[in-house]
Formats: structure tokens, sequence, C-alpha cells
């Protein structure tokens, strides 16, 4: 397998792909003012395995289209769509974010929880806006700070992985600039990276090493997910994800 494969295989199964809970994505829908008697159309970009997405077909009147890069998150997101009777309100597409095939102002409510890094929050916002009706709603989660200081360590660490993170009111004025009214944010809780990410993470690590004969490739996968398991430990009273709700005014 190839590092790409085992990381794949590491994840999959994982009930989520990234922090977050159903309270966070509940509390992220409530700041979204739509008429709900109206079938919506929804995007969620970056859906992973899709507990997300299960989230809101189950409190939308909505068609959501569930868009990830890996079949293999799809298909367990197609399994349990299935078994929780909500196939006719979610389909599945096998596409790159930064290559999507929708139309414009094709829908009402566009959603990514901890996706958008991939791409860049200003690239996505700039790209995905075009998707978005005026008066929808984009929903993003995204590595921000929470505190103007921090330590230098924690701060070269994130300038290093990923050079757009910032505060969430540079954040806002992204938004502001690609024609959004910001309408709700906060940022997801400790339980959301601790409970629900890092220690199911620390709970498959031994049978992951099994299954891969403790080859090298496996050891450094797992060593990478503990070294940032640590930071956060150390250092999570200066970042977070940040819970971005937004509406398109123009």
């Amino acid at each position: 397998m190839t590092e790409m494969e085992l990381l794949i295989d590491f994840h999959k199964d994982a009930e989520r792909q990234g922090p977050g809970s159903n309270e966070d994505t509940l509390r992220a829908l409530s700041f979204i003012d739509l008429d709900k008697k109206n079938r919506l159309k929804v995007a969620d970009i970056g859906c992973g395995s899709g507990s997300q997405t299960i989230s809101l077909a189950q409190n939308l009147n909505a068609e959501i289209t569930a868009v990830d890069l890996f079949p293999e998150f799809l298909d367990k997101l197609n399994n349990n769509s299935r078994k929780l009777g909500l196939q006719d309100k979610i389909v599945t597409l096998e596409k790159s974010m930064d290559d999507l095939p929708f139309a414009k102002e094709e829908f009402d409510i566009i959603w990514s929880e901890g996706a958008i890094y991939i791409i860049g929050f200003e690239n996505g916002v700039e790209k995905w806006k075009d998707y978005l009706k005026i008066g929808g709603y984009i929903a993003l989660s995204e590595i921000t700070w929470t505190t103007n200081s921090r330590p230098d360590e924690i701060e070269q660490h994130w300038n290093n992985e990923y050079p757009q993170i910032d505060t969430a009111s540079n954040k806002m004025r992204i938004l502001e600039e690609n024609g959004f009214s910001p309408v709700g944010y906060f940022y997801l809780p400790e339980s959301s990276w601790i409970t629900n990410y890092y220690q199911p993470i620390e709970d498959r690590i031994d049978a992951f090493l099994k299954k891969h004969n403790n080859s090298d490739l496996a050891k450094g996968i797992v060593e990478a997910e503990q070294n940032e398991i640590s930071k956060y430990r150390t250092y999570k009273d200066f970042f977070s994800y940040g819970f971005y709700v937004a509406r398109k005014v123009e």
C-alpha cells in the first residue's frame, strides 16, 4: 500500500475524519434562516464518511449532494444512509473539491466541515460562492487561532502546515470581501477534538499497526497522528476549528 492508501485505511471506518460533533453541526444549522417548507438543495463538500451529512439529512427537507475524492468514504456514507432510510435525500459524488460540476446558483446551502483547508479558505470561498443562490448560506469549519498571540512552537507548526490559519476576524473579512454577510460563529469545544476524534484514533492504533505488520509506513502515519494529538493537548488554548456561517448577499 502507498502512504495515502494506508492513511485512508486508517480513517475510513471512523465516524469522523476530523474534529466535530452532531451538536456542532446542529448549532451551525441553527443560524440558517431559510423556508424549511421548500425542499432545499445542499452541497456537503469534502464530506468524508458523512457523519454531518446524515445530521443534515435528518434535520432538513433537502436533497444533499455529498462530495468527496475518496470512494471508500462515500461507500460508508451510502451504506449508512441506506440503513437509516435517507438514501432519497443523499446523493454522493466522487469528485475533487476544486473541480466541481455544479451550475451557477444551484444550491441553497454549501456545507464543509474541516475540509476547505485542502484548497485553502480564501480559494474555496471564492470558488464555491458561484454555486450558491443569492440569499443562500455557506457553513464552514476551519482551523483558526483563538488568541492574538501564541507560543512560537505552535505558531511555526501551523504556519508550516497551513499558512492560511488566521484569526476569526480575518476569516470573516474574507467572507465579507466575497459578498457574504456573517450570521454566526463559534469554535469547537475540546470534546469535539478529544472525545469524538482523537480518542477513537488512539483506540485503533494497535489494530492498525498489527494489520499492516508494523511497517515503516504504518508507523510513520501513527507517529504523525500522535504528534498532532500531542500538539493539540499542549496548545489547545490557542487554536481550534472555528465554525463560520454566512449569507450570500451579492
